[in-house]
């Protein structure tokens, strides 16, 4: 038996189609579950509720972070994408970096290739209104306190991808530099600017020494020297060479 998908379904890209036919975060939260997930420590219940969507948080109350999501839409498949997309990133970060994933962010969630788009841009009016349901829950979320020592990477562990780049030894410096910095301005910086923070490119030694320094709060953010130093690492050894090695220059030019 055939099966035909409606319009839009064949401009969607395939991850975007997977999150659809597969959706993990469908469902919701009651106090009571709340209470009991959050036995040994508090678990606040954050509820939004549009016309066309519900999206639910448990927020731990030591330090913002949200410990598990739902949402319950009636809508369009693309909605249901945009809120499967959104409720990935949004899982263990805080509300202080959910509130700065855009548009832009979600789309990328969802992308088969870096620079072809997920949503069809009739669709983003879809995106927006998951922003909004984000925001609402934030500002339920304000007066609870961040932990800044604790914060944990921002970057995705998915994002590691399609393996080393064939003939890098043969490359130049300059094509090693202009290589290195797409896989940052694509898969890394708009991760990294969910904690207010950037990344420079300084040097590249010929031992494949990547040398960066880190601005904005990552100057001072104890995961850049750990685990977003790692993330960093492990998403240029995979997409770009295996033996690269990054090292943050954090004293000589964090404030340059």
């Amino acid at each position: 038996m055939t099966f035909y998908r409606p319009y839009p379904w064949s401009l969607y890209t395939k991850k975007l189609q997977q999150k659809i036919d597969h959706p993990r975060f469908v469902g919701f939260f009651s106090d009571l579950q709340a209470s009991k997930e959050g036995v040994g420590g508090g678990l606040r219940l954050v509820v939004v509720k549009q016309e066309a969507l519900a999206l639910y948080w448990l927020v731990d109350e030591t330090d913002g972070v949200i410990a598990d999501i739902r949402y319950q839409v009636i809508g369009p498949s693309a909605l249901i994408g945009a809120l499967e997309a959104a409720c990935q990133l949004l899982l263990r970060k805080n509300y202080e970096q959910a509130r700065r994933i855009s548009t832009d962010l979600i789309d990328r969630e969802v992308r088969d290739l870096p620079h072809v788009e997920a949503f069809p841009i009739q669709f983003y009016g879809y995106l927006n209104l998951v922003l909004e349901a984000i925001e609402a829950a934030v500002v339920q979320c304000m007066d609870i306190p961040l932990n800044e020592a604790e914060l944990i990477s921002p970057l995705a562990s998915h994002m590691l991808g399609e393996g080393s780049i064939e003939e890098w030894e043969k490359l130049s410096k300059k094509e090693k530099l202009s290589i290195i910095e797409q896989v940052m301005e694509t898969e890394i910086r708009p991760y990294i600017e969910l904690d207010a923070g950037g990344i420079q490119i300084i040097d590249l030694s010929e031992k494949h020494e990547l040398m960066i320094a880190y601005q904005g709060s990552c100057t001072s953010c104890p995961s850049a020297t750990g685990s977003t130093l790692s993330a960093i690492q492990r998403i240029l050894e995979s997409k770009v060479y295996h033996a690269i090695q990054v090292i943050p220059a954090l004293n000589d030019f964090s404030h340059r």
